[in-house]
């Protein structure tokens, strides 16, 4: 009885024994077989054995990562503080050197990055570093290139995300947009009223010279009707016989005859015999008596 009880124990710590040999590599990744505490081989995805109690496997994966690299400040050129965070894809392509070369890799590839992009900001002055994103992008994915090789990791993207002022220096900022649109506004204003000013004095001198105009085109045609009249009356005159300049002359001694005055109108052939008639003979002889 005792022996069956040892021979059931013996047989399921052998079969503990033996599913503790076999393990599954997922795929993408890499297994690191270490023996007795030491890396002895390195295997593909799939089915692996190994000696339980003496070995050990590590999985490593070998698929692209995302990484977000918190905020954190930086000084620019010019000595003003920025804030800056980004994002990067990464994967590892030599699993021996990223789990056994360095205690953490994936930190020790932040804080490379993390230098060499304060070293490209460093170079640069704010406003330069704010409006240089993709430049700063393209430099530092240079600067880094293959130095991440040492930790068995390649850097696939670098992206800055943002870079912020600080509080004093975005109030500053705000301050001199506002001061730059209010006087870009008010130098449209004065555009607009300037041109406004133009336009209303165009029309005011536009309408002097249409009114002159007119005037003298008036002023033209009248005088040319006057000159056509006097034309057509000297015409008239020329051709007109001497019965009718007397017969003008009596209807003028009618008219003056006809008046509230007592005059006597004669023609100026028949003056001299002014003397004759008895009233105005009367006359002359009563003046030249007080005389």
């Amino acid at each position: 009885m005792l022996m069956q009880i040892l021979l059931i124990v013996l047989v399921i710590l052998l079969l503990v024994l033996l599913a503790l040999s076999f393990h599954i590599v997922p795929q993408n990744y890499e297994g690191l077989v270490e023996t007795l505490g030491k890396y002895s081989r390195t295997v593909k995805a799939g089915f692996v054995m190994i000696f339980p109690g003496v070995q050990r496997i590590r999985k490593v994966s070998l698929a692209l990562q995302p990484l977000e690299i918190s905020k954190y400040r930086i000084i620019t050129k010019d000595n003003a503080e920025i804030t800056t965070s980004l994002t990067l894809n990464y994967l590892v392509t030599d699993s021996y050197k990223y789990f056994y070369n360095n205690t953490d890799s994936v930190e020790s590839m932040v804080q490379l990055i993390r230098g060499h992009l304060r070293d490209i900001i460093g170079r640069m002055e704010l406003n330069e570093a704010l409006g240089s994103t993709s430049q700063i992008n393209a430099q530092l994915a240079d600067a880094i290139g293959d130095l991440t090789d040492i930790y068995g990791i390649r850097v696939v993207r670098v992206n800055v995300d943002e870079l912020l002022p600080s509080p004093e220096i975005q109030k500053a900022m705000d301050k001199q947009l506002t001061a730059d649109r209010e006087k870009t506004a008010a130098i449209a204003r004065a555009e607009g009223e300037a041109r406004n000013i133009e336009l209303t004095t165009k029309a005011k001198n536009d309408a002097l010279v249409a009114t002159a105009k007119a005037n003298a085109e008036a002023i033209k045609t009248q005088a040319d009707a006057d000159a056509y009249r006097i034309k057509k009356l000297q015409e008239s005159l020329d051709k007109a016989g001497e019965g009718y300049f007397r017969n003008q002359s009596l209807d003028s001694f009618n008219q003056l005859a006809q008046g509230p005055n007592n005059l006597i109108v004669v023609d100026k052939d028949e003056i001299s015999n002014l003397g004759k008639i008895p009233a105005a003979k009367k006359i002359w002889d009563q003046s030249k008596n007080e005389d």
